[in-house]
């Protein structure tokens, strides 16, 4: 089967089976560049197959040889039809990992439900005994919540009135001004209900009850801040008000781990693209911009190496991590430079579709957004016939 690209908007509908295990192989041969990690033993990772959670399960094995269950829902292959990236990269790591001798099992299902995490418990008991980490990295824009039934949709709108702003279209190029109608209640409160803390804190209650979590173990989080230029639409809108949510479930859980003298963290991340920041109005342009400013620095990271930093720089070192004043790890100390931010802010006032191509790299934003499909990977046949029936060797049934 030879497979193509298909969009729809910020979507992509195909994903190749080829190009995500590539994808996925150059992720494991930076870990392995890299020191070791005196880092965790045991990790459950949920949100595992993209991203930030992918990237996580990579660095916890390859970096620190750690045994890996990863918990995500993606689609499977079907005769004619691709899986979902996810699906391919959850294959190749894992035919990766056994190969290594290494532990890797994986759950495919609604990590907001109570039958998915009673699953996950099991195997824990049965194969592994303690989990010393616990990544949630859960990016799902709608939650059936467990405990009432109702069907929460997340919304991304800003907070108490229009905001107006430039965004591209990254397929294009072509810049214009987008406004965006203000949330309502329901729909600040829908969005924590999907993205905010809570359903990180049933996870590590369900763990503690059954005693699976180990003496000293780690749980984190991931968040993003950004700048002032999209306060409006992230920090300080419905998805802002989520991560509120999120680094204030931190310290409740921290205090829930004292027994067992565990912790919990948020980690801030840096921008970059990903399913989920594609959708967001503004955020492709920002990023085109910041991306050229941080190759030309010499500090530009994509998902991998953010990961790798903060395993071998601030969870796993001989010394507590180091946080600003929120409790907060902060990994978008690059992007959030004084000197980064000011260019970005210069940049944006002259920022036109006639322009964009010299002062941004919307090239590279263009370009990862495809790798996040398996697409525009280097050393990939994609004239080549492939077999989309691809097997995930560890999932559970």
């Amino acid at each position: 089967m030879i497979i193509e690209p298909r969009t729809r908007g910020f979507i992509c509908l195909t994903a190749h089976p080829k190009g995500c295990e590539k994808n996925v192989l150059n992720q494991i041969n930076y870990v392995k560049s890299k020191d070791p990690i005196e880092g965790p033993k045991n990790v459950l990772v949920i949100g595992a197959s993209t991203g930030f959670g992918l990237a996580s399960r990579i660095t916890s094995a390859f970096g620190s040889n750690a045994a890996t269950i990863g918990v995500f829902l993606e689609k499977p292959p079907k005769p004619n039809r691709p899986a979902s990236p996810g699906w391919y990269n959850s294959a190749a790591f894992e035919t990766q990992a056994h190969q290594a001798g290494l532990y890797a099992k994986s759950i495919n299902g609604d990590a907001f439900s109570d039958d998915i995490k009673k699953q996950t418990i099991e195997l824990i008991k049965k194969d592994l005994g303690q989990i010393d980490l616990v990544i949630y990295s859960l990016a799902s824009p709608v939650r059936l919540h467990p405990k009432t039934g109702i069907k929460h949709k997340s919304v991304l709108k800003p907070i108490g009135g229009v905001y107006t702003n430039k965004t591209v279209d990254f397929h294009t190029g072509d810049i214009s001004q987008i406004s965006i109608d203000p949330a309502t209640e329901e729909d600040v409160a829908n969005t924590i209900a999907v993205m905010g803390g809570e359903d990180w804190y049933f996870w590590i209650d369900a763990l503690q009850k059954e005693n699976l979590l180990a003496p000293n173990a780690t749980t984190v989080a991931y968040s993003y801040i950004g700048p002032k230029l999209t306060e409006p639409v992230y920090r300080k809108g419905t998805i802002g008000r989520a991560k509120d949510d999120l680094e204030a479930t931190a310290f409740k859980i921290s205090d829930s781990l004292k027994s067992i003298n565990g912790k919990a963290y948020v980690s801030v991340n840096k921008a970059l693209v990903t399913q989920a920041s594609s959708a967001i109005p503004v955020i492709p342009l920002y990023i085109s911009l910041l991306y050229k400013i941080m190759k030309e620095n010499n500090v530009h990271e994509g998902c991998i190496e953010q990961m790798e930093r903060l395993f071998s720089e601030r969870l796993y070192t001989t010394e507590q991590p180091n946080t600003d004043k929120e409790g907060r790890i902060r990994v978008d100390d690059w992007e959030m430079r004084e000197d980064i931010q000011a260019q970005i802010k210069d940049l944006w006032d002259n920022a036109t579709t006639e322009t964009l191509g010299s002062i941004g790299d919307l090239e590279g934003y263009n370009t990862d957004f495809f790798n996040l499909f398996g697409f525009k990977v280097e050393g990939v046949n994609y004239d080549e016939d492939v077999n989309e029936i691809v097997e995930i060797p560890g999932l559970q049934n």
